[in-house]
């Protein structure tokens, strides 16, 4: 079980300035799907506190329902607001994929709703911002951009931190462990079925392809390329609507650690890696379905030789509830009756 230490007091004076807006724009009030795209909740049960959590790092110990959650990994932010949490967030830098403030694009219009704070801008890990914050729950990631992991020591020191994993686990999965951490149980599970019942019916508009599918990450040349793995939840949620998909063999895999989601190969070696006879572009746009079927390289797939390439969209590079329907979507526009 992780201690904390006293929070630094002479900063307790700035601490409204950022979590203000979150507290009241993210509360307790859950918002109609409808108007705000979260799906409607019951609400949150207080439960019994403190609770212990187990996490990526052990376990954590929250004291209380925790009222100012900051999110210093954007990949969880979008779970976090499915689940109706009061949350600040890290920002990215603004790009083709983000709102003004670095907000992703699939969840931005619903974090402007509730009036979510940008904690620090650029993914620049800022401890006096945090400090200001003054949460009562910091969320960090084990991996990705977003990760600020080489500062859990400093974060764990002032405040309860929980540590996640998102790319080994679903979407759902991650926001049944957000859910016990917030006390908003009832509101992940609200979410997940609403997000269950919403592929459920996408199941039945699709006429899944012979061969099979592959799902790539396509790169272009002088970059590596990648290929779903099953364990992945590009897979799984592909693997909900009724597709057949092709894992990349592990014996190409170019990547120094190993990772539950993609497998990373050489563009040489990509027509190698992709066994599906029909295959899904991530993050991918008609202008990327072009230049995959125009790379020579490629020129024998038989996913390219059917025509068979479709683009996931330039959201599809993380699944939360919000890039998820969108996702499934894409796949019934391409698959559909």
């Amino acid at each position: 079980m992780r201690a904390l230490s006293t929070r630094l007091i002479t900063t307790l004076i700035a601490a409204a300035a950022v979590m203000t807006a979150c507290s009241t724009g993210a509360g307790s009030a859950q918002p109609d799907a409808a108007e705000s795209g979260t799906p409607a909740a019951a609400s949150g049960d207080l439960g019994t506190w403190p609770r212990a959590i187990a996490d990526e790092q052990g376990e954590v110990t929250i004291d209380a329902k925790p009222e100012r959650i900051v999110s210093t990994s954007l990949s969880v932010t979008g779970t976090l607001l499915a689940i109706g949490a009061p949350v600040a967030s890290a920002a990215t830098s603004v790009s083709d994929i983000t709102d003004d403030k670095g907000f992703f694009s699939q969840w931005a219009d619903v974090a402007d709703e509730k009036g979510v704070e940008v904690l620090y801008p650029d993914l620049e890990f800022d401890m006096e911002a945090l400090i200001a914050a003054d949460p009562d729950l910091v969320v960090v990631s084990t991996s990705g951009a977003d990760s600020v992991l080489d500062h859990y020591d400093e974060i764990a020191a002032e405040f309860p931190t929980i540590v996640v994993d998102y790319s080994k686990q679903t979407w759902q999965d991650l926001a049944t462990q957000l859910g016990e951490a917030t006390g908003l149980e009832g509101e992940a599970q609200a979410s997940i079925a609403d997000f269950d019942d919403y592929a459920a019916t996408a199941a039945q508009r699709i006429t899944a392809p012979e061969g099979g599918v592959s799902i790539v990450s396509y790169n272009g040349p002088g970059s590596d390329q990648g290929v779903a793995k099953l364990t992945g939840p590009h897979a799984q949620l592909m693997e909900s609507l009724g597709l057949d998909v092709v894992e990349g063999p592990e014996d190409l895999d170019t990547s120094e650690q190993s990772r539950s989601d993609f497998i990373f190969v050489t563009l040489e070696n990509l027509s190698k890696a992709v066994g599906g006879e029909t295959v899904f572009l991530l993050t991918g746009t008609e202008e990327t379905v072009s230049a995959f079927a125009s790379d020579s390289v490629l020129a024998n797939l038989p996913a390219v030789q059917k025509d068979q390439v479709y683009p996931l969209g330039p959201t599809s590079f993380r699944i939360d509830y919000y890039s998820g329907k969108q996702l499934v979507d894409a796949v019934v526009d391409a698959l559909g009756a």
